[in-house]
């Protein structure tokens, strides 16, 4: 296998993955998958207009996609980080098709209900659930960390050619061949992918003694990472603020085509082939403009053409206005997202990397859920433009709101393993029981102080991310230029899984720690661990 690398010298262009030749043959079949599933989509959509045209229970088939990824996603992501994920992918992708199969033939024969089209639904839903966290996750794996921004933004563009192709072919299938044919592509399409991903040889993953992870102490070494991460909380921050307000657009688009611009399936169809024609411009576009405005502009640009479009489709009397404005919910959809997604990505190491990611699909999804249903209730009790209307509004008010939250700050941070800190010394052969305490012990002069407690209240964030918890730093009453840091870990394995996920950014930061020290010299380490009871004991 060819070592992937990178020039370094310039900015990669926007087409720069496609050098590589897993990255192409993935790419390509999950177009080709997601052409399906855009069909699938809306047929759906469309099915719950024919079966039960009310506000209601169009934007429940929204929430029902988007519901099962907020309820299942953090799950999903423990899994494909203790698990293979590209098996994972294939299994997943199987039992996605034969529910597709099975939603064909009952669309066909008209068994079909509103409640049975939203358990499928739910259904699809749960099987993005469990795909989406896992394919994030291999994408570091298919490029080189320069052109990660590249291949968010040519899978985002991917998913909007589809999104392009889909719809269109889908409402044209729908009146020539009947509801039944979206549900029998998507469940054809999923073979492609399959066939992919079985043919991929994933990079040959660091080797470790350790066991593996349980899911429940994954899920919480998860959740615990994203509390302590900086960079990650304000990207979900700014995440669920456009999320909750950019729904509006996407739960009300087949009622606007339907009751608003008194269409049919072929216009809704073309409002979607023109979201995506809009978001494949922005993709050969963003790289561009990123490197000039930075993320965040980018994505306050995004969410003004956001609003702007929830406003055009609230007044617009015209089919052709309402198409121009989906091209631009396109172009500022994909310029809010993939930003969103290069910061997640850098902001996570790779050992946590999927439950990260699902931390941030589950903010993504259980935004658009919330929102969804929101939206399709403002509607009901109101009006649909009205519902449109407030959207834009939130969504405005929110950019100054959340500016602070700044996104990229795990773009300049190198999270690969570092490896530096020694192995943990055992008196006894033993695993001791119980959690462990660490204690460092530090000298620094008084001029120094000022720039150590800085520094070590970063060292401290990165404790807690690797399982640490009740950090402290105590100052000697004796000799005010010691310092004892203490925390403990929940046992004994736990630390040396967090010996084994340690970082080059925190070996960075130790050595400038290090530096402060009246003698220059690493602190010393002390470990301490509930007391191991002698077996002769029990029988005195």
């Amino acid at each position: 296998m060819t070592t992937i690398t990178a020039d370094k010298r310039t900015p990669p262009s926007a087409m720069a993955p496609f050098r590589h030749r897993a990255f192409t043959f993935l790419w390509l079949a999950t177009v080709a998958s997601n052409i399906g599933t855009w069909m699938h989509d809306v047929g759906a959509g469309w099915l719950m207009t024919e079966l039960a045209p009310s506000p209601m229970l169009v934007a429940a088939v929204q929430a029902a996609t988007t519901l099962p990824i907020f309820l299942f996603a953090l799950l999903a992501g423990a899994i494909a980080d203790i698990v293979d994920r590209r098996k994972l992918l294939i299994w997943v992708n199987v039992a996605m098709g034969i529910a597709a199969a099975v939603m064909a033939v009952l669309v066909h024969v008209q068994l079909m209900t509103p409640w049975l089209l939203l358990a499928f639904t739910f259904v699809f839903g749960t099987g993005a659930a469990f795909i989406a966290p896992a394919w994030q996750a291999i994408v570091p794996k298919l490029v080189p960390r320069p052109e990660l921004s590249s291949a968010i933004a040519l899978n985002s563009m991917g998913i909007n050619i589809s999104r392009a192709i889909g719809p269109a072919l889908a409402g044209f299938l729908i009146v020539a061949a009947g509801l039944a044919s979206p549900f029998l592509i998507n469940a054809l399409s999923v073979i492609g992918i399959v066939a992919a991903l079985w043919w991929w040889t994933p990079p040959a993953s660091q080797r470790t003694s350790l066991p593996p992870e349980q899911v429940g102490g994954a899920i919480r070494a998860g959740l615990r990472y994203a509390v302590n991460s900086g960079p990650l909380k304000a990207t979900l921050i700014r995440a669920a603020a456009f999320f909750l307000f950019a729904s509006a657009f996407w739960a009300m688009l087949p009622l606007i085509a339907r009751e608003v611009l008194s269409g049919g399936a072929t216009l809704y169809g073309l409002l979607l082939t023109s979201v995506g024609a809009g978001a494949v411009a922005g993709a050969f576009l963003l790289p561009i403009i990123k490197r000039r405005l930075g993320a965040d502009t980018l994505i306050a640009f995004g969410t003004i053409g956001t609003a702007a479009v929830l406003l055009l489709m609230a007044i617009a009397s015209h089919q052709v206005i309402a198409i121009a404005a989906a091209a631009l919910a396109g172009l500022s959809w994909i310029a809010v997202l993939s930003s969103l997604n290069v910061s997640a990505q850098t902001s996570l190491p790779d050992w946590v990397r999927a439950r990260g990611l699902s931390i941030f699909l589950t903010v993504f999804f259980g935004s658009m859920s919330i929102g969804s249903l929101l939206w399709g209730q403002v509607a009901t009790i109101w009006s649909i433009p009205s519902a449109l209307i407030i959207a834009a509004i939130g969504a405005l008010a929110l950019i100054p709101l959340t500016s602070r939250a700044r996104l990229g700050q795990g773009e300049t941070l190198d999270l690969s393993p570092s490896m530096h800190w020694p192995e943990p010394v055992l008196a006894t052969d033993k695993t001791p029981d119980g959690p462990v305490m660490i204690q460092i012990s530090y000298h620094v002069a008084n001029a120094d102080q000022k720039a150590f407690r800085r520094l070590m209240s970063a060292l401290a964030d990165s404790r807690r991310q690797g399982g640490g918890y009740r950090w402290s730093l105590m100052n000697d009453a004796a000799d005010p230029e010691r310092f004892i840091e203490a925390w403990w870990e929940a046992s004994w394995l736990d630390h040396q899984r967090h010996h084994a996920r340690v970082t080059e950014e925190v070996r960075q930061l130790q050595e400038q720690i290090v530096a402060l020290q009246i003698d220059k010299i690493a602190p010393t380490t002390q470990h301490f661990v509930m007391p191991i009871s002698n077996d002769a004991e029990g029988s005195q």
